[in-house]
C-alpha cells in the first residue's frame, strides 16, 4: 500500500512559480513510477510529468521547459518545480504512483494550483 500526500498548491501570477511536493508512505516509492497529472475544470486528467525508479523522465508538450519533476528516494518524495505559469497551467494537481510489473496505482487527493493575475 502507498500514501500519497500532496502539497504547494497555491495562488500565483503569470509568469510566477510553485514547487509542489508528494510525499509517499510505504516501502515501495523507490521502485515505483512517480508522476503529476492535472485536471482543469472541465476538462479530463492529463499527465504531466513522469520519472521512473531508475531515472528517465518525460513531459507533456504543454509544460516541457517549464516544469521540472524530481524525487529524493532518501525522502519518500516527489516533486513538481513549475516556473513561467500560465493561467492555462491552473487545475488541481495529482501525484500519482505505479507499481512496475503489476496493476496497482495510487493517487493523492490533490493539491489546486492557480494562475491568475
Amino acid at each position: 500500500q502507498v500514501q500519497l500526500v500532496e502539497s504547494g498548491g497555491g495562488l500565483v501570477q503569470p509568469g510566477g512559480s510553485l514547487k509542489l511536493s508528494c510525499a509517499a508512505s510505504g516501502t515501495l516509492f523507490s521502485i515505483a513510477e512517480m508522476g503529476w497529472s492535472r485536471q482543469a475544470p472541465g476538462k479530463e486528467r492529463e499527465s504531466v510529468a513522469r520519472t521512473s525508479s531508475g531515472g528517465s523522465i518525460n513531459y507533456a508538450d504543454s509544460v516541457k521547459g517549464r516544469f521540472t519533476i524530481s524525487r529524493d528516494n532518501a525522502k519518500n518524495t516527489v516533486y513538481l518545480q513549475m516556473n513561467s505559469l500560465k493561467p492555462e497551467d491552473t487545475a488541481v494537481y495529482y501525484c500519482n504512483a505505479k507499481i512496475p510489473f503489476s496493476t496497482r496505482e495510487y493517487w493523492g487527493q490533490g493539491t489546486q494550483g492557480t494562475v491568475t493575475s
